[in-house]
């Protein structure tokens, strides 16, 4: 490459989920009414805002979707996904495990989400959307790792 060129990777955009999971291992999942995944389930989540730290994005996100508040400094980094989206696409996805918050479930987003419903974490449906899915059994089977999600082969 010569000086005069340049090699420009794209900024990934920074997205938050929230894998809800209660003591007795049910994990809260939303069914996506947007037009992508449409009727597919995902975990609660969101792009990070502008100077926004991930886990008060987070929080931000589990409660503007849910009606369900935590502390930011108690939810745990879990995983997280490099989603190859496109050639100029890339997601950083920072999947935050959540044991810890109050309240109960409500649909704050009816025009977004079809349904919100808790899954058996060895029971979740098998059309979750593939790249928050990566994340999600992740943070269940693997915490602290790391997956490369819809890279071309090399």
């Amino acid at each position: 490459m010569s000086t005069t060129e340049t090699s420009l990777t794209p900024l990934p955009i920074v997205d938050v989920h929230v894998v809800l999971r209660t003591p007795d291992g049910k994990i809260l999942l939303s069914q996506r009414g947007g037009p992508y995944g449409y009727g597919q389930w995902h975990a609660p989540s969101g792009k990070l805002d502008p100077g926004e730290k991930p886990a008060h994005g987070a929080a931000r996100e589990l409660a503007e979707e849910t009606g369900i508040t935590t502390d930011p400094a108690r939810l745990r980094l879990a995983y997280t996904v490099l989603h190859h989206q496109g050639p100029a696409a890339l997601r950083l996805g920072l999947f935050y495990l959540a044991i810890e918050w109050e309240g109960e479930p409500v649909n704050r987003e009816p025009e977004k989400c079809l349904d919100l419903r808790w899954f058996a974490e060895g029971g979740l449906p098998d059309d979750l959307i593939p790249y928050p899915a990566a994340g999600i059994r992740g943070a269940l089977t693997d915490p602290g790792g790391l997956a490369h999600h819809g890279w071309p082969a090399a």
